[in-house]
């Protein structure tokens, strides 16, 4: 497959525009020049529109998991107890981080399944605890968990709130201070579309108080924060990755030329076009509730007699559309279509052709434009 010629349809990587390409490919140039401090203080300010918030803000050179690690590792030591609400791959890594610094009770759900609000509740009461952690969009599952009334719960006790928001930072409404979050973090790779290799985070003032002594040395939080939310000179601690934060800059900035409502109001289309269009090839959705089916991508459960391979074999080998497939125990037994960052509804039009084209060739029983028809549908009701 020719990787300049595909439809990228991950939900991470995902397809990143020319201008971020472009300005990833700059001449070299120093992490200490005037010149990058005003690229760090940029960046800074445009985090804090995409992330919806007064909060400081710091990047890290490092995977969406560095800047989870970091927040649990700066926030939680063994003195503390955190309640982890879990409901696929990504939630269930978060229990591994807390119980690496800190005590965990999980909270779990079936993948699939959305997390239960009352359970969290009861956790939460029954047992001293100090923080509460949640994967907000988990992207195993295509589930979205209910953020904004777990934020209600740990406020109403005076908890830590840490979310994760590696995929919905950008794609999802997102608004620390309305959420009662104290950390969220965003992996660049998702929703924002820039290339991987960088964590965001949001960190309220609450939090920066309750930093522990003996943080990681170079996941220093306290650190971090100090030299890019420096009023004077933003700059990063360490040596940064000056490629990808250019890069990062000019993907922030198209954020801001959309509008962060718009992207959202554009991933929430795109979500229920995709919901809507699968099902009527037949397909079955693999959120059990789809009143929490994610908005930045979409699992989808494999027809029957037809295995992984075969499927998304065919669509990448001959249609050049790529899409993910499962982890763990549901490995080979679903897809996922990312639909956030800068996919296009042309992109999406493509890919759910193809998906059709790819049912038929395979012996599957699918009305034919059914899929199709649904996205044009959607696509007039937003407005092209």
């Amino acid at each position: 497959m020719d990787l300049d010629d595909n439809i990228f349809m991950l939900p991470g990587p995902v397809k990143m525009h020319p201008r971020v390409l472009r300005a990833m490919s700059l001449p070299a140039r120093a992490h200490r020049d005037p010149t990058f401090f005003e690229i760090h203080r940029e960046i800074r300010e445009l985090l804090k529109y995409t992330f919806q918030t007064n909060y400081d803000v710091a990047v890290i050179s490092g995977s969406g998991t560095a800047g989870m690690d970091a927040a649990i590792s700066n926030l939680l030591t063994k003195k503390h107890t955190a309640v982890v609400a879990h409901n696929g791959k990504f939630g269930e890594r978060l229990v591994e981080i807390v119980k690496r610094y800190s005590n965990a009770i999980a909270v779990g759900a079936e993948w699939g399944e959305v997390i239960d609000t009352e359970k969290v509740a009861e956790a939460v009461e029954e047992n001293d605890v100090d923080a509460v952690v949640l994967c907000h969009n988990e992207t195993s599952t295509g589930v979205t968990n209910p953020a904004w009334e777990i934020g209600k719960i740990a406020k109403k006790h005076g908890l830590l709130y840490i979310l994760d928001g590696i995929t919905s930072v950008g794609g999802i409404e997102v608004r620390p201070e309305k959420m009662g979050a104290d950390v969220v973090v965003f992996g660049s790779q998702k929703c924002v579309a820039a290339p991987a290799g960088m964590a965001a985070l949001a960190v309220s003032p609450r939090a920066e108080e309750m930093m522990v002594e003996n943080p990681p040395y170079y996941l220093d939080l306290k650190k971090h924060l100090e030299k890019y939310n420096n009023p004077e000179k933003a700059d990063t601690p360490y040596t940064c990755a000056i490629p990808l934060f250019q890069a990062l800059l000019e993907a922030l900035r198209m954020i801001k030329e959309e509008g962060i409502e718009e992207r959202w109001r554009k991933c929430a289309a795109m979500g229920e076009a995709t919901r809507e269009a699968v099902k009527a090839m037949g397909l079955k959705l693999f959120p059990r509730d789809e009143r929490y089916a994610s908005n930045t991508l979409t699992a989808i459960w494999l027809p029957e007699g037809v295995t992984d391979k075969e499927f998304r074999g065919t669509l990448k080998e001959k249609y050049h559309v790529v899409v993910a497939g499962a982890q763990e125990h549901i490995k080979g037994k679903v897809f996922r279509i990312g639909h956030m960052g800068i996919v296009k509804w042309t992109d999406l039009a493509a890919t759910i052709v193809a998906i059709e084209a790819t049912m038929r060739e395979l012996g599957l029983d699918v009305e034919r434009g059914a899929g199709p028809g649904v996205i044009a549908e959607h696509m007039a009701r937003y407005g092209l």
